[in-house]
């Protein structure tokens, strides 16, 4: 088992947003967490990643206790998150904010080989790589978040609504993407809003409600199940 998280709770004052979270993602799998705004799922990332308190509970990677453990550490350990926004650094070049995601490495030939793979991976980004990151597109801009946090070498990444605000066109190149990168070898933890598309890539499903987890899928299952859709996904 890769990540395992177990009886987590995360408050914000008096509002539970977690409310004693269990899940767990293979190596190798895709994982979405789906559910309304305000469930818990983009809190269940950033308490994974540390970058926020939480009460109770413990997070497990790879077999060793994160719960505690700083952020930078936790990024030294190869789990990456992706975050929601985007927040690429807009004044620096796309070739900067790339080289900023291996910030932590001193292999020289190793980030040119990966910083070649992101090019693969996103081939607009080659094009602009002296441009200005805030010059770029919304969909280039998410392309830009994935390809420097894929600069940090992940072996767990987590992926916080990467398909927000964009045009369908970039959605659906994202998400082949996404798939891409997993096929490549590292496991996905991702937090999607478009449930549809994040069920058609992921192999699990865990439904959240209301800082809870409400039930578990097989995502072909659930995406096929028209009764289990209309309970869950509204239809």
């Amino acid at each position: 088992m890769m990540l395992e998280v177990k009886d987590l709770c995360v408050s914000y004052g008096a509002i539970k947003a977690l409310r004693g979270i269990s899940f767990n993602v293979n190596q190798g799998e895709i994982i979405t967490l789906i559910g309304a705004n305000g469930a818990g799922k983009t809190t269940t990332l950033h308490a994974i990643s540390n970058l926020i308190k939480k009460q109770s509970g413990s997070v497990i990677y790879e077999g060793k206790d994160i719960t505690n453990l700083a952020a930078d550490k936790i990024v030294k350990d190869h789990l990456i998150q992706v975050p929601e926004g985007r927040r690429i650094f807009a004044n620096l070049t796309v070739r900067e904010n790339l080289e900023l995601g291996a910030y932590l490495r001193n292999d020289t030939a190793g980030i040119k080989k990966d910083m070649d793979k992101v090019f693969e991976f996103f081939p607009r980004l080659k094009e602009r790589i002296k441009q200005n990151a805030g010059t770029l597109s919304g969909g280039e801009q998410q392309m830009l978040a994935m390809g420097r946090a894929l600069m940090a070498e992940p072996r767990l990444l987590l992926l916080d609504e990467p398909s927000m605000g964009l045009a369908p066109i970039f959605v659906d190149e994202i998400f082949e993407i996404i798939k891409k990168i997993n096929a490549d070898g590292t496991t996905i933890l991702l937090v999607e809003q478009n449930a549809y598309k994040a069920l058609d890539i992921a192999d699990r499903a865990y439904v959240y409600k209301t800082g809870t987890i409400e039930n578990e899928f097989n995502a072909k299952d659930l995406a096929a199940n028209e009764s289990l859709k209309d309970a869950y996904l509204g239809g």
